[in-house]
C-alpha cells in the first residue's frame, strides 16, 4: 500500500511537469526531491519516509538472520542464522561477500555446526573472527526458553565462551575459559581491543581484553544486564544497552531470573562511557526496550533500535540520537521489527535485520542499505 501511495503521489507531481521551474520551487519540490521519490518508488523495499536509505537490498529469505558485521575492509560480512532451509537447528555463523544475496543459494558456514553460536565479529586481518559458542559443553543445540511466568526472556547460557576462528571455520584460539557466560564480543575499529559481556563477577558486566585474551579489565559494575557494546570509530568510547533494576521487587526478579540463566530484556536504556569505563552516563530515557546501538562513522551520533513508541511491544524501528541525547530522529518506518544496525567502516552502507516483506510470517532477514545523510 505504501508503494501504491507513493506512485500516486509521483503521478501528481509529474502531471505538473510542464509548469515552470519557478512554480516547482514555490511548492518546495526540487528536482532532487522528485528523483529521490522516483528512486524509492522503484525500490519497493524502502518505505517513502525512509530518507536515509538511497537503496535497499534484501540478503536472506528465510529463518532468523541477524548481527551481520563487516570485515575491516568492508568486502565481507559474517552473520548468524538458524534457517532450517540451510539445515540449521539453532544459530550458526555464515560468511558472505558484501554484494551477495541468498534467495536460491546458501552461504558457507564458518562455525563448527555444534552447539549454539552468537555475536561473530571480524578481526583486523580480515581473515579471522571472534564468536561465542556453547559447543565445548554440549554439541547439541541448547533449549531456548522464551517465556517465564508469562514474560518474554532471553537465555544467558553459562556454556558460552569466546573463540577465534579462521574463515574456513577452524578454531585457532579460545579467548575465555572462566565459569559462566562469556559472549557478545566486538572489536575496536583501532584493532587493539575486544569488549564483551561476562557473568564472571556474578552479574552481567562489560569487560575489555586484548585480541589474544590477555589484560582483561572490568568496565561496568552496576546491577543489571550490560551488553551489546560497541566501540566508537576512534576506539575511545563504548555504547551499550543496559537494564537497571531499582526497586526491591525489580532487583529480586532480576537476580532470580539470572540465577536460572535468564534475563528479561523489555526495559533497557542506552549508556555511553569511555573505553576504560570512566565518565559513564545514561544516553536515553525513553522507556521500553532501547538496544543494539551502533556509532555512526562520524562518531557524533548513535543509531539504535527501540519500541518506545509502541503500546504492545511492537513495532521496533531504528532511531538516530546525538551523543548528548538530543535530536532524536526516527529512521525506519516499519510496522514490525527493524534492529541490529551496523555501518560499514567507510560509512556508505548499513546492514540491519528486519521483518519487512517476509510474507507476513516471523522470518527476520538481512538487508543492506545505501546510506545517505
Amino acid at each position: 500500500m505504501r508503494v501504491v501511495a507513493t506512485i500516486l503521489f509521483i503521478s501528481l507531481l509529474f502531471s505538473c511537469k510542464n509548469k515552470s521551474e519557478e512554480g516547482v520551487q514555490k511548492n518546495n519540490v526540487t528536482a532532487k526531491t522528485i528523483e529521490d521519490i522516483v528512486n524509492k518508488a522503484k525500490d519497493s523495499l524502502i518505505y517513502p519516509e525512509e530518507k536515509h536509505f538511497k537503496s535497499l537490498r534484501q540478503v536472506t529469505f528465510g529463518g532468523d538472520n541477524a548481527e551481520a558485521y563487516w570485515s575491516f575492509d568492508d568486502k565481507q560480512l559474517v552473520f548468524q542464522s538458524n534457517y532450517k532451509g540451510w539445515g540449521m537447528e539453532c544459530d550458526q555463523m555464515f560468511l558472505m561477500d558484501a554484494s551477495e544475496s541468498f534467495k536460491d543459494s546458501k552461504p558457507p558456514m564458518i562455525s563448527t555446526g555444534k552447539g549454539r553460536t552468537t555475536c561473530a565479529y571480524f578481526l583486523p586481518d580480515n581473515e579471522h573472527f571472534v564468536y561465542g559458542s556453547t559447543h565445548l559443553v554440549d554439541e547439541n543445540c541448547p533449549e531456548v526458553p522464551l517465556r517465564k511466568n508469562g514474560a518474554y526472556v532471553w537465555p544467558v547460557y553459562d556454556s558460552f565462551d569466546i573463540f577465534v576462528a579462521d574463515l574456513e571455520g577452524n578454531i585457532t584460539q579460545q579467548l575465555t575459559n572462566e565459569p559462566g557466560y562469556d559472549a557478545e564480543a566486538t572489536v575496536s575499529p583501532m584493532g587493539d581491543k575486544i569488549v564483551f559481556t561476562s557473568t564472571r563477577s556474578g552479574d552481567l558486566e562489560l569487560y575489555t581484553m586484548n585480541l589474544d585474551g590477555s589484560d582483561v579489565n572490568q568496565i561496568t559494575d552496576e546491577l543489571g544486564y550490560d551488553g551489546g557494546a560497541f566501540f566508537s570509530p576512534d576506539g575511545t568510547k563504548l555504547i551499550f544497552r543496559a537494564s537497571r533494576p531499582k526497586t526491591p521487587e525489580a532487583i529480586k526478579k532480576y537476580k532470580d531470573l539470572l540465577a536460572e540463566g535468564l534475563v528479561e530484556p523489555t526495559e533497557m536504556e542506552l549508556f555511553v562511557c569511555n573505553a576504560d569505563g570512566s565518565d559513564l552516563r545514561q544516553l536515553t530515557n525513553l522507556g521500553n526496550a532501547n538496544w543494539c546501538p551502533f556509532f555512526l562513522p562520524s562518531g557524533d551520533k548513535v543509531l539504535f533500535s527501540s519500541n518506545f513508541e509502541a503500546e504492545r511491544g511492537f513495532p521496533f524501528n531504528l532511531y538516530l540520537i546525538d551523543l548528548d541525547g538530543k535530536n532524536l530522529e526516527r529512521v525506519t518506518h516499519g510496522e514490525t521489527f527493524d534492529a541490529f544496525p551496523v555501518f560499514s567502516n567507510d560509512g556508505k552502507h548499513l546492514a540491519f535485520s528486519s521483518n519487512r516483506y517476509n510474507g507476513g510470517g516471523r522470518d527476520t532477514n538481512l538487508f543492506i542499505a545505501e546510506w545517505q545523510d
